[in-house]
């Protein structure tokens, strides 16, 4: 119990510094860490939320399920973020309407839901982190659709690889080409064309399960 305690001390004062130590107290006081497996499924359409769920350590995906369970990937989260829909979900104790699986192994830290509206009052910081959490998702959901409505697929697939080294501070992704398809609504196929063509480019370089980003040089 006190190595967990001790750990939760440090995920939050690496992760959530700007918290006011009377809430980091709070958080420690009521929170559980979990762990999971790379590639879960933490949460389904039509599931409540048991607990409200801040990252602490790997990746999740939210994706938009359709009724044949075809998955739209709608935005990622990063250790030191929220899910903006399950905090609403949470406080108003309805239904999940997206889906949610790690992209690695994760942690987070799992937040009773009756604190959420008592610490919305009660704290600035975390006041303004839901606010900051809603904001972040929504200007993510306008990028999406922007490319989505308005984009080339290898535009997208460009935007799409942007993205993940830009967040992750990481040239190298680790990620099969299958996953990439999945996450843009196309097949392997495509992707891999498309990939390949951008490595004949100079801007990409493939390896088994990873795509090295080449900096263009000015």
């Amino acid at each position: 119990m006190l190595d967990e305690e001790h750990q939760i001390t440090q995920l939050l004062n690496r992760h959530y510094p700007f918290f006011e130590p009377e809430l980091q107290q709070e958080i420690l006081e009521s929170s559980s860490l979990k762990k999971f497996n790379a590639q879960t499924t933490i949460l389904s359409p039509g599931q409540y939320f048991k607990a409200t769920l801040l990252l602490v350590e790997g990746g999740l995906k939210i994706y938009r399920e359709n009724e044949d369970s075809k998955e739209f990937l709608m935005y990622e989260l990063l250790p030191g973020e929220a899910c903006a829909l399950s905090l609403v979900c949470a406080s108003k104790n309805v239904k999940s309407e997206v889906l949610a699986k790690t992209t690695s192994k994760s942690t987070a830290l799992l937040i009773p839901n009756e604190k959420l509206d008592i610490w919305a009052r009660k704290y600035k910081s975390w006041y303004y982190f839901v606010l900051e959490s809603y904001r972040s998702r929504f200007e993510e959901l306008l990028e999406v659709i922007d490319h989505v409505a308005f984009k080339k697929l290898d535009e997208r697939l460009e935007y799409y690889l942007d993205n993940r080294v830009n967040t992750t501070g990481n040239s190298d992704i680790t990620i099969t080409h299958q996953e990439i398809a999945n996450d843009l609504n196309t097949s392997r196929e495509v992707i891999s064309r498309l990939l390949k063509s951008m490595e004949q480019q100079g801007t990409i370089k493939l390896e088994r399960n990873l795509i090295r980003k080449i900096k263009r040089s000015v």
